[in-house]
């Protein structure tokens, strides 16, 4: 049985991993805590095996939880959980040696499959997801550079290949279907095309 400690200051988000957790035969969470300090005071008169533990807590937040669990407590595996897909936050986890690294919004069987690979002894730390998106930013702001294009632009033109019409567009931006529609035009002007189809070419052109 693998014993599990939860802190996250997010009451719903919480239960809902709590609940997912203890459908696992093999799985069992002895806590769920609000802060960092009340886990950490768990784990020192408790048994742990896993720690799950959000970033952003208050009182002691989720990297003082990695520090005090990796100094006092070094068997205890902690997976940090986190909804930022930061590079830079993805790098202090790994700084501070966290056993594995786990965005909130992944797929239960992931978690699942995180706690049994961290509590034999392997760490999961790809952070392909998190490298992607810094990788098609990168495209992005290339591409509007060459193409002078705002940043509102950008966004229209992204929400055309996934094939939105200017009416649905102008409800997601909140803006009128008109001011859409110039922005469109502009758009056109400034990529030289004439249509739809050579737009989005235009954007595949550059790996958005």
């Amino acid at each position: 049985m693998i014993r599990i400690a939860l802190a996250d200051d997010h009451k719903l988000f919480a239960k809902g991993i709590e609940g997912i957790l203890e459908d696992q035969v093999d799985l069992v969470v002895v806590g769920v805590f609000p802060n960092g300090r009340e886990i950490c005071e768990y784990i020192a008169e408790n048994q742990v095996d896993v720690v799950l533990t959000d970033l952003n807590m208050p009182i002691l937040d989720g990297f003082g939880v990695l520090d005090h669990c990796k100094e006092h407590h070094p068997h205890v595996k902690v997976v940090v959980l986190s909804m930022y897909d930061e590079e830079k936050i993805y790098k202090k986890c790994i700084d501070q040696n966290a056993d594995a690294f786990i965005l909130k919004d992944a797929d239960p069987d992931e978690l699942i499959f995180t706690i049994h690979e961290v509590f034999e002894g392997r760490h999961v730390l790809n952070f392909d997801r998190v490298k992607k998106q810094a990788l098609q930013g990168a495209y992005f702001d290339a591409f509007r550079m060459k193409y002078k294009l705002s940043r509102r632009e950008t966004e229209i033109i992204q929400l055309i290949r996934d094939g939105n019409q200017n009416k649905r567009i102008a409800v997601m931006l909140n803006l009128s279907k008109q001011t859409v529609e110039t922005h469109r035009k502009n758009i056109h002007l400034k990529l030289q095309v004439s249509s739809r189809i050579e737009l989005v070419n235009k954007a595949h052109e550059m790996n958005i």
